[in-house]
């Protein structure tokens, strides 16, 4: 469970970097950034790419540069086009006109344009891909669980830790207390025990009585007459 975490956070706070590069440090260089939001330019720039542009002075371009514009008003197309310079036609004091075409499509745009800033966004990279992700971020809901999900992994860790760290800390007071108990254990002197046998009490023998017998009277017998006496009347 530990090393699942471990790497579902490891890997949000990879992309999280990724994409915080991907948004800080191309305009630090003075880049531009567009994702590419349509299949016009598949095979070059597929859908979800992210493109980079650096602006370069209008008079430089050149057909086969990979061009960021606003198209025409009349081409009923809203939003930036990011197409590759098909044509030029120069028309001397009164400019320079363009026409651009998609990798992906099988003729050029039709509508022609002219470019009256003295620069222009060029493309100078691209990322595969990875458009997809800037674009979650405009959703409140991905901003949300992007930003969220990494602070409570977070949380969760610092509990974690904090529950391990007062369970390591427990278990060391508890063996500090078994140890000190065991010292006073082996402090103490040990004292004899004496075994106590239980006396009984020797009752005095009582003598024993003999039954009495009641002597009888016995009869007297009159004594034999003695020869030539003379029997008394």
């Amino acid at each position: 469970m530990r090393a699942v975490r471990k790497v579902l956070s490891g890997s949000i706070v990879a992309a999280g970097l990724c994409l915080a590069a991907t948004m800080l440090l191309p305009a630090a260089f003075g880049y531009q950034r567009y994702v590419i939001v349509s299949g016009s330019m598949t095979g070059t720039y597929d859908q979800g790419s992210i493109v980079f542009d650096k602006t370069v002075p209008t008079s430089d371009l050149k057909v086969g540069d990979v061009i960021t514009y606003a198209p025409p008003r009349s081409s009923g197309e809203t939003g930036l086009i990011t197409h590759r310079i098909y044509s030029i036609s120069d028309h001397g004091k009164g400019g320079s006109t363009y026409r651009t075409k998609g990798d992906a499509n099988p003729q050029p745009d039709p509508w022609r344009f002219q470019l009256h800033q003295p620069t222009q966004a060029k493309v100078a990279f691209a990322i595969p891909y990875l458009g997809y992700g800037i674009a979650a971020l405009s959703m409140l809901p991905i901003r949300m669980i992007i930003i969220g999900l990494p602070a409570l992994l977070i949380a969760i860790a610092l509990i974690a830790r904090m529950w391990r760290e007062a369970g390591e800390e427990a278990r060391v007071q508890n063996e500090a207390i078994l140890a000190r108990h065991a010292a006073q254990q082996q402090q103490q002197p040990i004292q004899p025990v004496v075994q106590q046998q239980a006396v009984q009490a020797v009752q005095p023998e009582q003598p024993v009585q003999q039954p009495v017998m009641a002597a009888a009277p016995v009869p007297q017998t009159p004594a034999p007459p003695a020869q030539g006496g003379v029997i008394p009347s």
